[in-house]
């Protein structure tokens, strides 16, 4: 830590608090120093915790944390949180199994006082913070930190429409890095802001407003006046209409000017918003110019930047997902793709690019983009959604209610499906085949490779009526792909091999890892490909030759595929049946390897449970 003589001896908030404010700039260079050399060596959201690291310092230095409440948005832009927040030496661990968590958690940290991973929460859970401290009697700040992305979701400004009538002690910090800002824009909004948050401008506001209530037609008039000279020179007025105090724009990477503000937003209280400006990637010169890329990164030179690998040949589920997209596209003209704010990670920047015209970002709105897919049906369209898995959850009121009541003709393009890695639980698809299957008239397929992704794709898509393929993150076992758009039979198994005594009943993914021990066990093994509607003939069929049936899913056994066997199958007590799939716990971020290897899905795994249910029959 020779190279950080200020940040090796940060161990906490306290820490940086007892510094000169003098030697902040110094500070904030080392962190985003810090953020570039440990991230390059281990991996993960890179550009966000750049751009954030004045306004970092900014917070903790101004607040005293952890007693104020200071919740992050998403949480990728929180490494330097976490770096100034004790967690300094472990930052090389972070997304690894056994290390630190990929986002803010309660577990983890004291200062990490809300648990995150979606976008949008960050409102809501500082006002609840904040009205439940007001009860108790124990007054404290509340901060949450939203970018810019996260206000494209419902769920903030149901916040915002709460915290302008609560009266409630909430800063909102809007950390904007889509924005530009010209230097003179820059100066005169940060002399406007100055302004409004100084003690002069609250004041004479204060005072006028006790002057004037006792004459009501004055009063609107010169709040109406207010309204309309804030409104020419701030873009503030949609939060001020809903009872928000806005404040800005400023400049995001001026330390000590940022500092400032911060502070006079510390002093006063009730709803407010400081609205401030950050670039993504700030400080390293191949993320600022390419946002997008350098989001996430894997272990990487910082003097050279992030190195494309060579391609092994395999594409991953994802892009299976967006060439069959465009090539179903050029045979249907009805088809229209709709993402919520997912277009690279859910494969659709070919699809935009060669169908612009029926490419939908609906921005970070999985409610809405559910809803609107919903609307398209009913236009006689033909919509796919492609949205993760754990996104999905967001929007399965509107599911139930606006597609599956209705009978829609949607298809749902569920990616992420099962454990995730790195991103951890918060992002793990776990459950889908759960909340899916209870839901009448939905057909669910799982496929085991990237060929029967294809395939089933096309199957959902010429089905009328809902339908849903989830399909995992990454690789397959690299499948020869198959260029046709051939369905395949709705509730039909595939019959990988024959055998005796013990067969396997394999719904998705899991199926390699599954194949070797049944080649060992002389096992029968079957690619369920439907989970809903089963093949009940070849479920009839093993179940009357085989005196162990195993299902393997990368879904909660709970309520599972494998729940569904067994509420379908009457077996007699000469078959038996193990439920093998993902348990009644979360489990931690690190390779997906690791995470199967943890709860008995890897082959060595699958092998162990069947021969300790044997032994135990």
């Amino acid at each position: 830590m020779d190279d950080f003589p200020f940040l090796s001896k940060i161990e906490s908030p306290a820490d940086l608090r007892a510094l000169n404010r003098e030697d902040l700039p110094a500070v904030a260079n080392e962190l985003r120093e810090f953020l570039i050399q440990g991230v390059a060596r281990c991996g993960g959201h890179f550009g966000a915790s750049l751009g954030a690291v004045e306004l970092t310092v900014a917070l903790h230095y101004a607040f005293n944390t952890p007693e104020d409440w200071l919740v992050w948005d998403v949480g990728h832009q929180s490494y330097g949180h976490k770096v100034l927040t004790g967690r300094r030496d472990q930052l090389e661990t972070i997304r690894r199994w056994g290390g630190l968590a990929p986002f803010p958690a309660r577990e983890e940290s004291p200062y990490d006082c809300f648990g995150v991973g979606h976008s949008s929460t960050s409102i809501s859970a500082a006002l609840g913070m904040a009205l439940a401290s007001r009860n108790a009697g124990k007054p404290c700040k509340s901060i949450a930190v939203i970018g810019d992305g996260g206000l494209s979701a419902g769920l903030a400004y149901e916040a915002l429409n709460h915290l302008g009538v609560s009266d409630a002690d909430v800063l909102v910090i809007l950390n904007d890095n889509e924005m530009s800002i010209s230097p003179n824009v820059g100066a005169m909004s940060r002399y406007l802001t100055r302004l409004l948050a100084g003690s002069l401008y609250t004041s004479v506001r204060e005072t006028g407003q006790r002057m004037l209530s006792s004459v009501p037609r004055v009063k609107k008039f010169a709040m109406r006046m207010e309204e309309h000279l804030k409104g020419m020179i701030l873009p503030g007025t949609l939060f001020e209409e809903l009872g928000v105090q806005y404040f800005g724009p400023i400049g995001g990477h001026d330390m000590l000017g940022l500092l400032k503000i911060v502070e006079q937003m510390r002093d006063q209280t009730g709803p407010r918003l400081l609205h401030v400006i950050t670039q993504k990637g700030m400080g390293y010169e191949p993320a600022e110019g390419d946002p997008v890329g350098y989001h996430a990164v894997p272990i990487f030179d910082p003097e050279i930047g992030v190195q494309k690998k060579g391609s092994d040949g395999k594409p991953t589920y994802t892009q299976v997902f967006g060439n069959w997209l465009c090539d179903q596209a050029a045979a249907d003209s009805r088809l229209m793709a709709i993402t919520p704010a997912m277009r690279e990670g859910s494969g659709l920047v070919r699809f935009e690019k060669e169908y612009p015209d029926r490419y939908f970002d609906v921005g970070i709105a999985e409610q809405h983009s559910v809803a609107v897919a919903a609307g398209m049906a009913c236009a006689g369209e033909k919509p796919v959604v492609a949205i993760y898995s754990t996104f999905l959850q967001r929007g399965y009121d509107q599911l139930i209610h606006d597609i599956v009541v209705q009978e829609l003709d949607v298809l749902l393009a569920i990616d992420r499906a099962g454990q995730v890695g790195n991103d951890g639980k918060t992002h793990v698809g776990a459950f889908d085949l759960s909340y899916l299957r209870c839901l009448p008239g939905v057909v669910i397929m799982a496929p085991s490779d990237e060929n029967e992704c294809r395939k089933m794709l096309t199957t959902g898509y010429l089905h009328e009526g809902p339908a849903a393929v989830r399909y995992p993150r990454g690789k397959g076992p690299g499948a020869e792909i198959e260029e046709t758009l051939e369905p395949i039979p709705i509730g039909k198994a595939r019959k990988v091999r024959e055998g005796s005594e013990i067969a396997f009943l394999v719904f998705g993914s899991l199926l390699d890892q599954v194949s070797p021990v049944a080649e060992e066990l002389d096992a029968a093994l079957i690619d369920m490909r439907f989970v809903k509607p089963l093949d009940m003939e070849c479920l009839n069929e093993v179940a009357a030759t085989h005196s162990l049936l195993v299902t393997v899913e990368d879904n909660v056994v709970a309520g599972g595929a494998g729940s569904a066997v067994a509420e379908e199958l009457e077996l007699d007590g000469s078959t038996r049946l193990l439920q093998l799939g993902l348990p009644d716990h979360y489990v931690e971020h690190g390779a997906r390897e690791e995470q199967l290897a943890s709860i008995g899905l890897d082959t060595e795994g699958i092998r162990k449970s069947v021969a300790e249910y044997q032994a135990s029959i």
